[in-house]
């Protein structure tokens, strides 16, 4: 598995087991994923881009960036 996919199943508070995750640490999980894709955006995107992006992941995923 992807080492930075391990990080994050790492800090959403389970491991690479195999075992189930409480719906909590999934929900969690998700949100890291988003927040490094944001993360991503910003450093690969122009202003105007991450300007009309950041807005729709609030939306869409109920989080700011």
């Amino acid at each position: 598995m992807n080492e930075q996919i391990n990080k994050l199943i790492n800090e959403a508070g389970t491991d690479v087991s195999g075992k189930w995750m409480s719906i909590d640490n999934v929900e969690r999980f998700a949100l890291l994923i988003v927040k490094e894709c944001q993360k991503l955006n910003s450093k690969e995107l122009s202003i105007t881009a991450i300007e009309r992006l950041l807005p729709l992941y609030k939306e869409h995923f109920g989080i700011e960036p």
